[in-house]
């Protein structure tokens, strides 16, 4: 399986996030070390596997439409 590896600056623009952003908040909290990224040779280079942070973003996005009926036949949204 071939993968498809990208840069910081290369997944921002693909993503629509700042560079900064991904540094700061995602790296380590959402996009995690040997899943979404690598450190190519023990360097201190990060690469991010393209098509696991984009299967793991849908996903995402079907989870968060869960919806949960109340008793009331009004629906909670998860």
């Amino acid at each position: 399986m071939s993968q498809t590896y990208l840069t910081t600056e290369e997944l921002a623009a693909r993503i629509k996030y700042d560079v900064r952003t991904i540094r700061e908040r995602l790296k380590d909290s959402v996009l995690l070390e040997g899943k979404h990224y690598v450190r190519p040779f023990g360097g201190r280079k990060i690469l991010y596997l393209w098509e696991t942070i984009e299967q793991d973003m849908l996903c995402g996005t079907a989870a968060s439409m869960v919806a949960i009926p109340m008793a009331n036949g009004a629906v909670c949204h998860g």
